[in-house]
């Protein structure tokens, strides 16, 4: 659609940047578990031209392939899509957004484009739906750049008044439009694109309590697209919002103390508290039990240490970022680790992870009488010296 808003704004964030690649190259998973799409398109804005096939995804893109319209505007294009993975394809060239598909294994689509920027699908309503949803944003985009534009330097400040409500009563009427579009097509994958637009620098979906309508699409979209690699995306994307959201309510009620406070279920199931363990020095220490040089410290360095230390007045808080659950505890039963062992299945998705700033597994801290500590440690013989000098 020409002059549409560009969805590589919103989804597409490394457009014409990222490498180009043949369609079903590194993309393709395994012949056997491909299929096909076939694409015809006329854009008659767009004849003799080269054209841009992109593969758009949340936060990145991939740019398939550059195809080349003859003089009627017309090309042909056949896709590898995986069953059970539709992709979300964005036609352009460089400038003007022409058509978005959403394309599925066996798909069989045309489409025209007019000189006016008209779109007209045939073989896909997903697709359909989602023109017509670009068509709509686009006019909200182009009537607000409009309000915006009628305002300069010689307007009243009455009238900048009168712009600046209108444009806000723009924005909260296509918000509602587009929440009444999200709840009544939970399971269509156009909504995804929805969940990810603003206008100018107001995002539609940015505050904290949005990560519930993020979580209930991913939910509802792994029902039906299990497979799905943007859903998948849109799941971890909505799992990073509801740890910020519970971060954010954890520090708000959070009594002051010397370190972040942490609140996991132990083997047995039931919620261990970091601020419950009352000895003079605590290690609080971030793993991965599907390390296994990972598994070896835990034998080698903190069992010895907590053997040697722990009726001096030293313990351990383990917190695990698995997503698997019995292999963790697999692992702690098999290693029988006798401290306090937590797992947290969100991995880096953690709201502790962000509290704790993690980048790498594992990961240590100290609090020393309450509070956290620079101590330094980073191997055996650096955490007996420092055991041995904080429990004098």
């Amino acid at each position: 659609m020409q002059n549409m808003s560009k969805l590589s704004n919103l989804l597409c964030l490394a457009a014409v940047s990222i490498a180009v690649v043949s369609c079903g190259g590194s993309d393709k998973k395994s012949d056997s578990a491909s299929s096909k799409a076939t694409v015809e398109g006329q854009i008659a804005a767009a004849p003799s031209s080269e054209i841009i096939l992109e593969k758009c995804g949340v936060g990145q893109s991939v740019i398939l392939d550059v195809v080349t319209t003859d003089q009627e505007g017309n090309f042909e294009y056949e896709f590898d899509v995986m069953k059970g993975d539709p992709q979300l394809i964005s036609v352009h060239n460089g400038a003007d957004v022409f058509a978005m598909l959403l394309l599925e294994a066996g798909d069989d689509v045309s489409f025209q484009v007019d000189k006016d920027g008209n779109v007209a699908i045939d073989g896909s309503d997903e697709s359909a739906k989602l023109n017509q949803l670009e068509k709509e944003y686009h006019d909200v985009l182009t009537l607000v750049a409009d309000l915006v534009n009628s305002v300069d330097s010689t307007s009243s400040r009455k009238y900048q008044a009168q712009v600046q409500k209108q444009i806000s009563e723009e924005y909260v009427k296509y918000h509602r439009q587009s929440v009444k579009y999200i709840m009544a097509n939970m399971k269509s994958l156009t909504v995804i694109p929805v969940l990810y637009r603003s206008i100018g620098d107001a995002p539609l979906f940015a505050r904290t309590s949005d990560a519930i309508m993020f979580s209930s699409v991913a939910d509802s979209l792994l029902t039906v697209y299990p497979e799905s690699e943007l859903v998948m995306e849109l799941r971890a994307d909505a799992d990073r919002m509801i740890s910020g959201m519970e971060l954010a309510e954890m520090v708000k009620n959070t009594e002051p103390i010397g370190y972040y406070d942490i609140e996991l279920s132990g083997l047995d199931g039931k919620k261990k508290k970091l601020s419950d363990l009352d000895s003079k020095v605590i290690l609080l220490y971030f793993w991965t039990a599907s390390q296994p040089g990972q598994n070896i410290f835990n034998v080698d360095v903190l069992k010895p240490l907590y053997e040697k230390y722990h009726d001096k007045g030293f313990d351990i808080y383990q917190v695990s970022l698995d997503a698997d659950k019995v292999m963790w505890a697999t692992t702690v039963m098999g290693q029988e680790l006798p401290w306090t062992n937590v797992c947290d299945t969100k991995g880096f998705a953690s709201q502790y992870a962000s509290l704790y700033n993690l980048q790498v597994l594992p990961s240590s801290f100290v609090i020393s009488d309450g509070e956290l500590i620079d101590g330094g440690a980073v191997d055996a013989d650096s955490f007996e010296t420092l055991l041995k000098k904080l429990l004098k």
